[in-house]
């Protein structure tokens, strides 16, 4: 589909030209000679419409469609004073990019037909759909906000702490619940040994979550934009500070960042008589290898390594060819900040590669659940901030970055 995507708020704003949109078929009307489908993204409805003497092939699409499939659609934005919001789009090509089984509760509901809060918490995903439901977490969001910039104008330090493992599954739920770009700050318990000046059993992670995305690249060029603008605030605000206290200097990259595949990453550590004790993975010794090659070669102190294989990487991460994910992990002056992924969100996709994994599905399941009633494509990211810090400061462990470091043998302070 050629067009760039608008969201069905602006529809009105393209009268007479060709648009392309994205997100859930909310209701579906065929009646024959014509056949509506009134879209849902994360700013609002708009209708879409075709008739049989249009492409047939779109009417027989919209007549095979099941609601809350996600789909895209490029047509025509057009006035209509029948249609809701008084515009519409004509259809001239439709494509489900993830199709809806029966729906366990509605998304419409009619009058007296509000399914039991039990019953809605089992299917929460589907439950925050609905308009009424996103709205209590957009005003959350603005009380948030507001709350937080008058802590912080009154001098106060932010401080968020959360009990949960992982967002990761959860974060997932929130782009089959239509919430489109998610992120979040949060408390991150592991079971690991945290012995190492890079691991802690209890750390603060920043999370992010995106749909509708094309592929890898977006998820890579979006943390590019985003260590820009946060490393320009540093350095606008704390640089001098910084390379006084530190003898370090913040600086600013250029973007695109430096991306090497795993292969050619092996090639280079050979070369440079760095030994590896893995074909499909990098220890730490190799990363700060990579780090000093990507200064070297490329005068940039972040670099993205792509193309991890299967073998190392979680169930729900997507699989291109040749054995290895669309994921990457981006190093900054040699140490590793962020794991980056397109998530499989084809249900009976995740149930083979969990098998694969010699995970039985019934014990993920719950999670499996969330791609049934159709959700877009996604991916997201986790990245360590603590390891940001011990990196942009030259700190020799996370523990100098962390306000309360949590180990195996430290529980207090």
């Amino acid at each position: 589909m050629s067009s760039e995507r608008i969201h069905a708020r602006y529809v009105s704003e393209h009268i007479g030209e060709q648009v392309t949109l994205k997100g859930w078929a909310q209701t579906i009307r065929d009646q024959g000679k014509i056949a509506f489908v009134v879209l849902r993204d994360v700013t609002d409805t708009v209708q879409l419409v075709i008739t049989k003497n249009d492409d047939t092939d779109v009417l027989e699409t919209v007549q095979n469609l099941s609601t809350e499939s996600v789909i895209e659609v490029t047509g025509t934005a057009q006035s209509s004073d029948q249609a809701p919001g008084g515009r519409e789009v004509k259809m001239d090509s439709l494509t489900v990019l993830s199709a809806a089984a029966d729906l366990p509760i509605p998304v419409v509901e009619k009058e007296g037909e509000t399914p039991h809060i039990s019953k809605r918490l089992d299917y929460r995903w589907v439950d925050l759909r609905k308009e009424e439901t996103r709205t209590i977490f957009e005003v959350w969001t603005e009380m948030e906000r507001a709350f937080e910039e008058f802590c912080r104008r009154e001098g106060f330090i932010d401080e968020k702490a959360y009990l949960s493992q992982s967002p990761q599954f959860y974060k997932q739920m929130a782009m089959a619940a239509g919430f489109e770009n998610v992120f979040e700050v949060g408390a991150v318990f592991r079971a690991e040994k945290s012995f190492t000046p890079r691991h802690a059993t209890e750390f603060t992670g920043f999370d992010v979550e995106m749909s509708f995305i094309e592929g890898l690249h977006d998820l890579i060029s979006w943390e590019e934009r985003m260590l820009v603008y946060v490393l320009e605030q540093i350095q606008e605000t704390y640089g001098e500070r910084i390379k006084e206290l530190y003898g370090t200097e913040i600086v600013v990259p250029e973007i695109p960042f430096p991306r090497i595949s795993m292969n050619e990453a092996k090639a280079i550590l050979a070369e440079r008589d760095i030994p590896s004790k893995s074909p499909v993975d990098v220890s730490p010794e190799e990363e700060r290898a990579l780090g000093e090659y990507a200064q070297e070669e490329y005068g940039h102190e972040f670099v993205f390594l792509t193309e991890y294989s299967t073998q190392v990487r979680p169930f729900y991460h997507m699989r291109s060819e040749n054995n290895v994910t669309k994921s990457a992990d981006l190093l900054y002056r040699g140490l590793e900040i962020t794991t980056l992924a397109q998530r499989e969100h084809r249900p009976e996709v995740l149930k083979q590669q969990a098998q694969e994994k010699g995970i039985d599905p019934q014990s993920v399941d719950y999670y499996i659940d969330f791609f049934r009633y159709g959700c877009p494509p996604h991916g997201g990211m986790g990245i360590g901030p603590s390891r940001i810090i011990k990196q942009m400061l030259g700190l020799e462990s996370i523990r100098e970055a962390t306000y309360l470091f949590r180990g195996p043998k430290r529980m207090s302070p």
